[in-house]
Order: C-alpha cells, then sequence, then structure tokens
C-alpha cells in the first residue's frame, strides 16, 4: 500500500506542475525511476494481473523540450558530488573508481598465546607487553619458551625473582638494572636490616649454642670414630706390622746362630730358656726359621721363632737322642707365621733340623687336622694318633686351628729317615 503524502508547492506558493516536477509519480503501465530492472519479478495488484501484456505507455517526455531533462536540479548540499551508479551522467572510469584493493585480515584485539605443549587448555596472553615488544622477541627465545613449557616459565620466574640472576653469585642478569638503581644498598626490594639490640643479640648468640643432647651426641660420635680408628691400627699391627717386626728378629737370630757356629761358640748340651741352638727348613714351604728352647710366648714365639718343648712336663728329647719325640711350637698367623701352612704337607715331603754338628732329616708322615689344646699326648715318645706303634726318632710340630684363632690344635708328625755330618755337606732336600 502506498502512503499518502502531501503535495509539492513550487517556490512561488503554488501546487507543482506534474510535467515540471523531477520527480513525478509512477505513470500507469511505466517506471519513471531509471534504475528499474527488467528482471525483477512481476508484482501482483489487486484487480490487475501485471503479468498480461499491456498497452504500450505513451512517452511522458513527448510533450516536454529537448533540454527538460537534461540537467535535473540539485540542492546545493549535493553540488560538486559524483552521480550515483547507474544514475543520469553516470560513466563508469577506472580512474575515479579504481578496483577494490584485498581486504586486509581484521584486527584481532586479543593476542594469540604461544601453544603450550603441557596443556591445551585456554590461557591468556601476556597484558603487560605490548605488540611491539612482542614483535621484537627474538624467534629462538619464544620457541626456548614454548619448548621448555610450564617448567621452564617457572624457572625463568625464579630467576627473574632473585637479585642478581643467580642464587649467591652476586651476578647481575643482562639488562638487569644496577644495585644502585633499587630502592636498597642491596640491590632487592626489602629495606635494609636493623642493627640488632644487645637483648636480641645476646638470644641469638644462645639460640646458636648446641644443646646437651647435641654435645652428648656429638661425644659419643667421636668415641666410636676413635675407637674404630684404634682397631684398625691394631688389626694393621697385629696383620703386619708383627710379621715384618718377628722375621727381622728371626733372622737376625738365625745369622748369628750360624756366625757362633762357625767360631765354635756353641756345642751341643743343655740350653738356656730362649736361646737358639737349630736352625729348621721345610723346603716344600720355603721356611727357613731358627729353633729356641722353651715355648714361652714373649721370648721366643712373638720373636718369630720356633719354640722346642723342653720344660716340665712337656720336656721332649732332643734330634740327638737315640730314640724320642722332637716336638716343636710355632705361630700360625702373626709374628712371622712361620707354621701358616703346615696343612699343605703330605706324607714324604723332608723336613730338615739343622744343628751345630749334624743335620736331620725327616720325612713327614701323617696329620691331625684338629684337636684341642688340652691333648698333650700328641707330644708322647710315641705320639698318639700319629700312627707309629712303637719307640723311634720322631719329629712333632704343633700350631693353633682354625687360622686367627687359638682354639684349637693343629699336629703333623714326621720320621727321621737321615742323620748326616756338616762335613759331609748338605743333604739332599736342602741342595735341591
Amino acid at each position: 500500500m502506498t502512503a499518502l503524502r502531501p503535495e509539492r508547492e513550487s517556490a512561488a506558493g503554488g501546487p507543482v506542475d506534474p510535467l515540471t516536477d523531477p520527480l513525478p509519480d509512477v505513470l500507469a503501465g511505466g517506471h519513471s525511476s531509471p534504475w528499474f530492472r527488467a528482471e525483477q519479478p512481476p508484482q501482483q495488484v489487486q484487480g490487475h494481473d501485471l503479468s498480461a501484456p499491456q498497452p504500450p505507455p505513451a512517452d511522458p517526455y513527448a510533450q516536454l523540450p529537448a533540454d527538460a531533462y537534461a540537467a535535473p536540479p540539485q540542492d546545493d548540499a549535493y553540488v560538486g558530488h559524483s552521480p550515483y551508479e547507474g544514475g543520469p551522467g553516470w560513466t563508469a572510469s577506472p580512474e575515479t573508481y579504481p578496483a577494490p584493493e584485498a581486504a586486509e585480515e581484521p584486527y584481532s584485539p586479543v593476542p594469540e598465546a604461544p601453544r603450550d605443549d603441557e596443556t591445551m587448555a585456554l590461557r591468556a596472553a601476556d597484558p603487560a607487553r605490548t605488540d611491539e615488544e612482542r614483535d621484537e622477541t627474538p624467534p629462538a627465545t619464544t620457541a626456548a619458551g614454548a619448548e621448555g613449557g610450564r617448567a621452564a616459565r617457572r624457572k625463568a620466574a625464579k630467576r627473574n625473582a632473585r637479585p642478581g640472576g643467580r642464587r649467591g653469585t652476586g651476578r647481575r642478569r643482562a639488562g638487569a638494572p644496577a644495585p644502585e638503581a633499587s630502592g636498597t644498598p642491596g640491590g632487592g626490594d626489602e629495606p635494609p636490616e636493623r642493627p640488632r639490640t644487645r637483648v636480641e643479640a645476646r638470644r641469638a648468640e644462645r639460640a646458636r649454642k648446641p644443646s646437651a643432647a647435641t654435645v652428648a651426641s656429638r661425644a659419643v660420635g667421636e668415641l666410636f670414630i676413635t675407637i674404630g680408628v684404634l682397631m684398625l691400627l691394631f688389626v694393621t699391627y697385629q696383620l703386619w706390622w708383627t710379621n715384618v717386626r718377628a722375621q727381622q728378629q728371626a733372622d737376625g737370630a738365625a745369622h748369628n746362630l750360624q756366625q757362633d757356629w762357625e767360631q765354635g761358640k756353641r756345642k751341643p748340651g743343655a740350653f738356656q730358656a730362649g736361646q737358639g741352638f737349630a736352625i729348621l727348613h721345610i723346603p716344600k714351604l720355603d721356611v727357613v726359621v731358627p729353633v729356641a728352647s722353651g715355648i714361652d710366648k714373649q721370648r721366643v714365639l712373638d720373636r718369630g721363632m720356633a719354640g722346642h718343648y723342653a720344660e716340665g712336663a712337656l720336656k721332649t728329647a732332643l734330634p740327638s737322642a737315640k730314640e724320642g719325640n722332637f716336638a716343636v711350637a710355632g705361630h700360625r698367623n702373626t709374628h712371622g707365621e712361620p707354621f701358616r701352612y703346615i696343612n699343605r704337607l703330605t706324607p714324604g715331603d723332608p723336613i730338615v733340623v739343622e744343628t751345630q754338628d749334624t743335620y736331620y732329616v725327616y720325612e713327614m708322615a701323617s696329620i691331625l687336622p684338629q684337636t684341642p689344646p688340652s691333648n698333650t699326648a700328641v707330644i708322647d715318645p710315641v705320639p698318639a694318633g700319629s700312627g707309629f706303634t712303637e719307640p723311634g726318632r720322631y719329629l712333632t710340630l704343633t700350631t693353633c686351628t682354625p687360622e686367627f684363632t687359638s682354639t684349637y690344635r693343629m699336629i703333623v708328625w714326621g720320621k727321621m729317615v737321615e742323620e748326616r755330618p756338616r762335613s759331609k755337606g748338605k743333604p739332599d732336600a736342602l741342595v735341591d
């Protein structure tokens, strides 16, 4: 439905002539608008079928002069403006209306946050940084931050929070302000610590002092350490130094004994306790040890020598006796340990006892691996358990077992097979 509109008036106040009206009403069957398009669908008007053939419209401009429609009047507000596209006087010109450029990418006020490898949830970008700062950020730094993820950002935040960039180093990071530029002399944000009062200083001093429990625990710990060091020194002394010292003493005693024999100072007979009178050779074990009278621990055994059972109820015969058992004791561990490996002897192995005039050669016969120390029958003239059944000239070696203990005794027996004077030279067992 078309709305009503008042009649237009001319400048003189009278009605406007429709023939001179620049915007005339639509005539029947025609269109006064030059923008009419033939492709518009036909419209239905009540009572009229516009799609039916219509008679040719009368030319509304036939009665007008030639210049009536040449230049329509324009208001002052539109003077100088180009006509609308498709209007009267409009011509398409590339220079006047250039081709439209490609539309720029719409600006987004929210910057895109870097991708986080640890989580795909949304997170806001840093609002403190401007677009210029983001553009100036080196790509390597951004990539490193993205690769590091949340852990890298936390470490960077901790480094930035510490004054100087590193704990305790006093170094400043590149670009960090100098300590003088900060609010405090140390370069931090905290105010300088105020001096302590005398009461506070005393309290701090008492707090630094260790408690009684701490002192006691320290004393106990130091005691245990001292005991451990002493035990280590004792073990070193027993297992190493006693062997070194006893070996030196045994070698010196054997050397002195041989010199006395050469000079004729020693004669067969009774010997004083601790006095050397023979030298024991065990070729298989490479043992050469002097034999002294008695089995005293301090004067004989601990000096690296073998001791002859020559006193009291344990007295045994000398090698020169025509019958009897020559019994000798020695350490298996520490103090020279001359009998440490006598358990390796086998029947038939030679054992030689050298004296001032004679070499006495024995052959190993049997071994008793373990027996109580109270079993003194093993050194009898016919030793019990040796396998000997009648009197003869025997040799008995006794030592402690197991190693590094004195709980039991190990016994090795031998039987004399040769008595060779020194004038005839050394026996074959010592020459080989």
